[in-house]
C-alpha cells in the first residue's frame, strides 16, 4: 500500500528509469527539507526582532483590527519564531504552517489595502535639493529618487505583496502535506 505522501514515479513513467530511486529516496526529500528550512528560516528571521520587542507591533495590529494589541503583538512574535523553528525541524509542521499561512495572508491583505504606492520619500524641499545637486546620487539613486521616491515605493509594494504571497502559499503547502520524509513528524510517526 502506498503512503499518502508517496510522490514516486513508476520507473516505466520516466525517460531514465534508473532515476526513480534517487528521485524518491534523495531528491524529493531534499527538496522538501530545503523548502522547509528556507521558509522556517525566513519566519525565524522576520520574527526575531519582534521577540526582542514583543510590544513593538501593538499599534500596528490594532490598526488592522486585532484587539487587544498587547495580546496579538507578542503572539505574532511567538508564532513567527516558534513556527519558523518548528518548520525547520519538521515538528508539528501542519498546525504551525497553517497559523503562519493565515498570518501571511493577513500581511498580503494589509499590503493590498494600505499600499506604499504614491508615498513620496522626499519632501518637495528635499527633491529640489537633489535636483540642484544631482552629483550627490549615483545613476541608480537618481533613478529611484528623482520622482521623490514614488517609483521606489511602487517597487517595494510589489515585492511586499509577491513575497508575502509566495511564503503564504509555501506555508499552505506544508499545512496540507506535512513536513515530508526528513522531518521530526515522520520520526515521531505522528502528525496533525
Amino acid at each position: 500500500m502506498r503512503h499518502p505522501l508517496d510522490f514516486s514515479v513508476p520507473e516505466d513513467g520516466l525517460f531514465i528509469p534508473a532515476l526513480a530511486g534517487p528521485y524518491e529516496k534523495f531528491a524529493q526529500p531534499l527538496g522538501w527539507l530545503l523548502l522547509r528550512l528556507a521558509l522556517g528560516g525566513w519566519l525565524l528571521h522576520e520574527g526575531w526582532p519582534k521577540i526582542l520587542n514583543p510590544m513593538g507591533q501593538v499599534q500596528f495590529v490594532e490598526m488592522i483590527g486585532f484587539h487587544p494589541g498587547w495580546l496579538f503583538s507578542p503572539l505574532l512574535a511567538v508564532m513567527q519564531v516558534l513556527g519558523g523553528i518548528a518548520l525547520m525541524l519538521g515538528l508539528f509542521t501542519r498546525p504551525f504552517a497553517l497559523a503562519n499561512a493565515v498570518m501571511l495572508f493577513v500581511t498580503v491583505w494589509f499590503h493590498l489595502h494600505f499600499p506604499y504606492d504614491a508615498q513620496a520619500l522626499l519632501s518637495s524641499a528635499g527633491l529640489e535639493a537633489i535636483k540642484a545637486h544631482p552629483e550627490f546620487l549615483t545613476p541608480n539613486g537618481a533613478k529611484r529618487l528623482m520622482d521623490a521616491g514614488v517609483t521606489f515605493t511602487h517597487l517595494l509594494q510589489d515585492k511586499a505583496v509577491q513575497l508575502s504571497s509566495i511564503w503564504a502559499f509555501g506555508c499552505l503547502f506544508f499545512a496540507a502535506f506535512g513536513g515530508g520524509l526528513w522531518s521530526l513528524d515522520r520520526r515521531l510517526k505522528k502528525s496533525f
